[in-house]
Order: structure tokens, then C-alpha cells, then sequence
């Protein structure tokens, strides 16, 4: 096939949140810069395209998972559907579809320090044609996400199970449970969305975990927002009003679990409680072994999980499996959970810059030994951000500040006529010890601990490290000065 060939001055993957957000601000605050946006996906979303299971849903409120720049106008949890909606319009109010071209896997990337530039290739994924794209930046906006497969354990019998296995990231159209046991393997954000869509409609749905999640349910709405609402305040004020009010309420919450985790853990389980019929054993079926905020909160609207348990259209067992057998699951305890479809809400595989083969001046790229500037920048890597946002606040949120600071850093490379920008350690930082990119006792979910050693370090700085601290980052990346010494220009 031939290769055709583009020249732009940025070229960002992903059109999902990340890579829209940089596209907006790209064509906002950088008008006369060229760039395009690549997708492996068949059109915009991203996680929100390949994750089509029932009752697909955000986790966190789209105050705060939306943009800045774009007002919510719903509740405060959305539908897959309704987040797809509004990235659309996102694209279609500022523009920006002429610069997508989706259907476009990389392959590729290969830089220059001679020609300050990143020759990238791409195949498309219905043509096999394969393109080549020259820029001088390149900005990972692909998510985190391998979106080919999930994660699934190996279980000893799983060929054994006679019935139907699906994870959520590949659910088959038009599945039907109606009349069906189904087992959810999983205690998650996914498994606490799939058991209440499924519970109505299936004979009975069991969740199987092998420990518990922190939840906390309440209503899907936003008095603050209803209020305003109902005072015909426009959109822009309540999407900002009502996001620093979530913002303060997180922090809030955060700051508490941090300080007084036995206490935020013991009201985290009353809340629970209350939502659960008396006698119900939430010690053992909703305790996590881990402090609040090492992993993320689930938050459970309206709360229907804890409704589907209560009626009794879904059970909760929480054990080990010991093996499959034809017909469903053996527990490590004796249990036998008898299922004709079997969910492996599982979690998912990490995705490092987009599982792209990467070249630096013809040696190859290792990741995991460069050091990170900022959660977004890595040395030794010239020309190149990744979009990696928040475990404990909207990823959304750092998106944005990304962004603007990324602009700004291209701002003053075009005023000083600038062509290559890499952070590069101090003579301070030489001697500092070198640390995984986050230490379990600070977040600790599987799917990280699972690709710790691909991920780039970190130092205790904070330059070198990604602090997962909006609050501290809202009003620090936008004073944050672009020459300085961490990062070289040439």
C-alpha cells in the first residue's frame, strides 16, 4: 500500500477526553499552530465508545468530569450515551472534527534531534493503508486504557464453564439475559453499574468478590445546580458554581480520609448500612482491606446496587474461586454459584503511551528509565506530553491544566524560536533515590501495581513526580514558569 505523507506542527492521539481537550485548546489558544488528532476508534470517546455494557456510566459527577470550558446541563452521574453526546458537541461548537481522522492506529514513532521532529506511522484499520504524519510535538492523549482486551485472571478450569464469558470492554450487541443466572466476577465501579442494569432482567444475578469496595450512595442530582436552576442563572455560572462546590465537598472528604482513615472507614460503613436491609453482613461483604482513597471511591446513584441486593434479585459472596467447573464456580470455602453467563468485571490492562513501538534517535525507547516532569513529561523524551489525570478527582481536571500549560510551553518555543523542548535533571536531582511512579500505600489498584515496573520513576520532588493533588495543581500549573531550569531548550 502507499504511504501518504502530512506535515503539522502537533500531532495529538487519542480522541477521546484527553485528546479533545488538548484539540480545544490547541484551536483556542494556539490558532495559527497546525495540528491533527489521530484515533484507532471508528469516531470520537474513547473509553465512552468501548465500553458499551449495560448501564455504562461515569463514576465520578460530570461537573468535574466535564470541561471547564463546556457546560453540564444534567445529573450529576451520566449515561455512556448522554458523555458521547456531549463530546460531540464539544467538537461540533468549537470545530474541530476537520482535524480527526479516526480508523488510524500508530505504529510507530520515531524522533530526530537533527530535524526536531517525530515521523509517525499509522495503518488504517479498514483499509490496511498505511499514512505518515511529520510533527514537531507530540501530545499522548490516547487515555490509559488498552482498549483491544480487558484483564482476566488465570483461573484453573476456566475452559471448563459450559456457558457464555464476557468481559464488559467486549460486550456483545444485543445480549440478552433474560431468564439467566449470571455471575459478575468483580466489586468495582463496573460490577456495582452491570448488576443493577442486569438484575431486573435476569433470573438472578450473584456478585463474586474477592474483597470488597468502598461505596457510598445518594440521589443523582445537585440540589446546588436544582437551585440555581430553578433562578434562571445561565449555564456557564452554574457549571462553574456547582464544580468548585463538588471540588471543595471532595476535598473535603479527601483531606478527612487521609487524616482519620479508621473514622472515614467507619462512616463510609454506617452509610452503607443504612442502605441495606438489618442483618445484612456489610462486615464481611462491603469492608475493604485497604484505607479509603487507596483506591477510588464507588459511588452508587440513587442507590440501585444496594436495591438489587435488598430485593433479593442479586446476592453478594465474597471468597476466592478455586476453580470453574461446567456449570459455574467453586469457591476456596466449598460454594457452588451456578451461572449460565459469567461477567469478568476483572479490571483492565494499562496502556503506556498508547503501546506504541517508540524510537529516540534510532535507540529505542524505555520508558521505565526516565524520570517524570510533573506527571506529564519525561526526561530524555524531547517533544512529547502524556495526558495521565487524576485516581482520586476527575481525570478531567488535569487534562485541562495540561493543557493550558502545554500551550504555553509551545507559545514560548514559537516566540523564541525554539525548536526542541526535554526535561533534564539538575545537578540538585542527580544524587536523589529513584521511586516507582507511585507507591502502593498511596493508591494501589490492580492495574497499576500489575505495570509499576513499565511506568517511568519518579523523585520525591515535586517536579519529578505526579502529585495527585488537584488542589495544589490548579493554581500552581498556571504560575508554573516554562523556562524553567527542569526543563532545556534548544
Amino acid at each position: 500500500m502507499s504511504k501518504q505523507t502530512q506535515q503539522v506542527e502537533v500531532l495529538v492521539v487519542g480522541a477521546g477526553i484527553s485528546g479533545i481537550d488538548a484539540a480545544y485548546h490547541l484551536k483556542t489558544q494556539l490558532p495559527n499552530k497546525t495540528f491533527v488528532v489521530l484515533d484507532a476508534l471508528e469516531n470520537f470517546g474513547g473509553t465512552w465508545r468501548t465500553h458499551q455494557y449495560p448501564g455504562v456510566r461515569s463514576d465520578t459527577d460530570l461537573f468535574t468530569f466535564g470541561y471547564s470550558f463546556k457546560p453540564w446541563k444534567g445529573d450529576p452521574i451520566a449515561t455512556g450515551e448522554r458523555i458521547l453526546e456531549y463530546l460531540g458537541e464539544v467538537i461540533t461548537d468549537f470545530d474541530l472534527a476537520p482535524h480527526i481522522r479516526y480508523n488510524e492506529k500508530i505504529t510507530t514513532a520515531v524522533w530526530s534531534s537533527n530535524d526536531a521532529t517525530w515521523t509517525v506511522t499509522s495503518k488504517n484499520q479498514l483499509t490496511g493503508e498505511e499514512s505518515v504524519i511529520r510533527a514537531n510535538f507530540l501530545w499522548m492523549g490516547q487515555g490509559y486504557y488498552k482498549h483491544e482486551n480487558g484483564y482476566t485472571p488465570e483461573w484453573p478450569g476456566f475452559a471448563d464453564f459450559a456457558g457464555t464469558v464476557i468481559h464488559p470492554q467486549k460486550w456483545p450487541a444485543g445480549f440478552d439475559v433474560s431468564g439467566k443466572d449470571v455471575l459478575v466476577i468483580g466489586s468495582g465501579a463496573t460490577a456495582s453499574t452491570l448488576i443493577p442494569a442486569l438484575a431486573d432482567q435476569a433470573a438472578h444475578v450473584t456478585m463474586l468478590q474477592r474483597s470488597p469496595t468502598y461505596f457510598y450512595a445518594g440521589e443523582n442530582k445537585d440540589a446546588l445546580a436544582d437551585q440555581l436552576r430553578a433562578l434562571e442563572v445561565n449555564d456557564e455560572w452554574i457549571h462553574e458554581i456547582v464544580r468548585r462546590n463538588k471540588l471543595n465537598e471532595l476535598k473535603m472528604l479527601t483531606d478527612f480520609a487521609i487524616a482519620f482513615p479508621d473514622v472515614a472507614k467507619e462512616e463510609l460503613l454506617k452509610l452503607v448500612a443504612a442502605q441495606l436491609p438489618e442483618g445484612f453482613d456489610v462486615e464481611r461483604h462491603f469492608t475493604p482491606k485497604y484505607r479509603p482513597w487507596q483506591q477510588r471511591l464507588a459511588f452508587v446513584p440513587d442507590g440501585d446496587l444496594f436495591k438489587a441486593f435488598s430485593s433479593g434479585k442479586a446476592s453478594v459472596v465474597t471468597d476466592e474461586i478455586e476453580c470453574f467447573t461446567s456449570s459455574g464456580v467453586r469457591t476456596k470455602g466449598g460454594e457452588e454459584i451456578h451461572a449460565d453467563v459469567i461477567i469478568t468485571a476483572t479490571g483492565f490492562e494499562l496502556s503506556i503511551l498508547g503501546d506504541i513501538d517508540f524510537t529516540i534517535d534510532e535507540k529505542p525507547l524505555d520508558l521505565s528509565k526516565s524520570i517524570t516532569f510533573r506527571g506529564m513529561m519525561f526526561t530524555d523524551v524531547p517533544n512529547l506530553v502524556w495526558v495521565f489525570g487524576y485516581f482520586r478527582a476527575a481525570w478531567t481536571l488535569r487534562a485541562d491544566l495540561i493543557s493550558a500549560y502545554v500551550c504555553r510551553v509551545l507559545r514560548y518555543m514559537d516566540e523564541h524560536n525554539l525548536r526542541i523542548v526535554v526535561p533534564q535533571l539538575r545537578p540538585e536531582d542527580q544524587n536523589d533515590e529513584v521511586k516507582d511512579w507511585i507507591t502502593p500505600d498511596e493508591f494501589n489498584p490492580s492495574y497499576l501495581v500489575r505495570s509499576m515496573s513499565k511506568m517511568p520513576k519518579r523523585l520525591d520532588k515535586p517536579e519529578w513526580r505526579h502529585t495527585q493533588d488537584y488542589w495544589l495543581e490548579k493554581d500552581l500549573f498556571p504560575s508554573l514558569d516554562v523556562a524553567e531550569e527542569c526543563l532545556h531548550y534548544e
